[in-house]
């Protein structure tokens, strides 16, 4: 079960600087400043082996914030420390499923933790970023789709177009139509839905009770979450009404937060072009005052911890 530990990796100050957060729960800080800016976009062996060395597996059911969303990836680090049968729930404007290299980077790393047979299903709400769209789709990890071990719920997003491209018919999260030269991928969106009969329906496909949960705050909307990403669609409290329905009726053994805003500071010219062709023009955080940045991504940590019982 989920330990009331609370532990900070700290890879660029943002939640550090979050005063009534560390007032009130006291986290553990692990520095990891010193890696943080070679680590923002993917990692490379050496640095996941500094920061394997810096994890406890004795504390690996505890609640874990990670920083940015660009530090997304450590998750499938955290993930490792796990040998029972899981099944990751992801909050996320992004699918973070790309098959192309990096294997382990911020836009790869669900499809890196699919490599562990003891995760038995993933499962992603709240995508909907252009990643699912019809050019984007082509280097997503489809094939995962295949007997339900990755499903896949945006909270909006228009039918995607996939070309030569094989799509699962049968998958409990999507409707595909089988044209001549193309498919056509219809999704379950969470906008109109009822949350908790799709709670409860969703809960019956879990074998794996025990949950691994992971939440990007970049699945919310700019009033709950400012962050160097897109604005997600997500209502706090519809995050919060998922999360108190994964535990009353699961056992969530892990839980990580992302999502927190920092000034990206990266190393190397190549990893500095990657990150400026990657990220959007447009995000959340921008143009909003430091101060402002730091009371609204602390004011939504504040609730999560408080749904989960942390206090």
């Amino acid at each position: 079960m989920l330990s009331r530990k609370i532990r900070v990796l700290n890879f660029d100050d943002s939640v550090t600087r979050q005063k009534r957060l560390r007032e009130q729960y006291s986290p553990a800080v692990i520095d990891l400043t010193h890696v943080g800016p070679s680590c923002r976009i993917w990692l490379n062996k050496k640095n996941s082996e500094v920061i394997k060395e810096s994890l406890n597996v004795q504390e690996k059911n505890s609640v874990t914030f990670l920083g940015s969303g660009d530090f997304h990836h450590i998750s499938g680090l955290l993930l490792e420390q796990f040998a029972e049968p899981l099944t990751i729930i992801v909050f996320d404007y992004h699918p973070d499923w790309d098959i192309l290299p990096p294997r382990l980077g911020y836009g790869s790393w669900v499809t890196y933790a699919l490599r562990n047979p003891n995760i038995k299903k993933i499962i992603l709400l709240g995508v909907s970023s252009h990643d699912i769209s019809t050019f984007s789709i082509q280097t997503g990890n489809l094939a995962a789709l295949t007997d339900n071990r990755v499903e896949i719920y945006p909270y909006r997003h228009c039918p995607t177009t996939t070309f030569f491209k094989k799509v699962p018919g049968h998958s409990a999260s999507i409707r595909v139509e089988d044209k001549l030269f193309y498919k056509k991928i219809h999704w379950q969106e969470l906008r109109n839905a009822d949350l908790t009969k799709f709670f409860l329906a969703l809960k019956e496909r879990i074998d794996a009770r025990q949950v691994y949960v992971s939440v990007d705050k970049d699945c919310l909307r700019a009033p709950y979450s400012l962050t160097n990403w897109e604005e997600g669609c997500f209502e706090l409290d519809d995050v919060l009404l998922l999360l108190g329905l994964i535990k009353k009726h699961l056992d969530i053994v892990g839980l990580d937060i992302t999502g927190d805003y920092s000034l990206p500071k990266i190393n190397g010219k190549f990893m500095e072009f990657l990150y400026q062709t990657d990220h959007p023009k447009i995000f959340s955080a921008q143009g909003r005052a430091e101060a402002e940045i730091n009371s609204v991504n602390e004011a939504t940590n504040l609730e999560i911890l408080g749904l989960l019982g942390q206090a």
